[in-house]
């Protein structure tokens, strides 16, 4: 695949335009275009700025398959379960070598919880409960959160969860940076 194309497929795979990507790296459109048709060749100087503004280094740029399309969707029979002890912990993109978060679909049972020890781990998880309540215990506090309710938590804090409800809680997480 020529410089050019690469370029293009990058921009794409990166969910960009033409447009949004020449004015991010303060070249004109029209360059771009031209570099993207493989109708001239990208100076080294050009190079370096459009694969700046697409976030990917130079020796990856050559190196990288863009043939192989990168996973976007993830059905439901393909979430791997990271739960344990009866709860189910659906990861969104377990397969990602470099995921930034980890994004899960948490299911817990009746009378079910992350267990007696206390969990710590490094950033910050927010999360939105779909169906049921949950108690999420916390510096000392008890957070009681129903179907529709959100929070935020800093997980480097000592925290639970707990459905002490007779129905299950259905909730969906995200932790940043990814933990696990």
């Amino acid at each position: 695949m020529k410089v050019g194309q690469r370029i293009k497929k990058l921009r794409q795979v990166r969910g960009m335009s033409q447009r949004e990507l020449a004015k991010a790296v303060n070249l004109p459109n029209s360059t771009l275009s031209m570099i993207e048709r493989d109708a001239v060749s990208p100076s080294i100087s050009n190079l370096h700025k459009i694969l700046t503004g697409l976030e990917m280094p130079l020796s990856h740029f050559f190196t990288h398959d863009f043939n192989q399309g990168e996973k976007v969707v993830y059905h439901a029979d393909e979430l791997q379960d990271i739960g344990s002890g009866g709860l189910q912990y659906l990861l969104v993109g377990a397969d990602k070598q470099d995921r930034q978060l980890t994004f899960l679909i948490e299911t817990y049972p009746p009378h079910s919880g992350t267990g007696d020890e206390w969990m710590t781990h490094e950033g910050h998880e927010a999360g939105t409960v779909l169906e049921g309540e949950i108690t999420i215990l916390q510096n000392d506090q008890e957070y009681h959160l129903k179907a529709g309710d959100s929070y935020y938590l800093n997980t480097q804090l000592p925290h639970q969860f707990i459905n002490r409800g007779a129905n299950a809680c259905r909730l969906v997480s995200a932790v940043a940076p990814a933990s696990f």
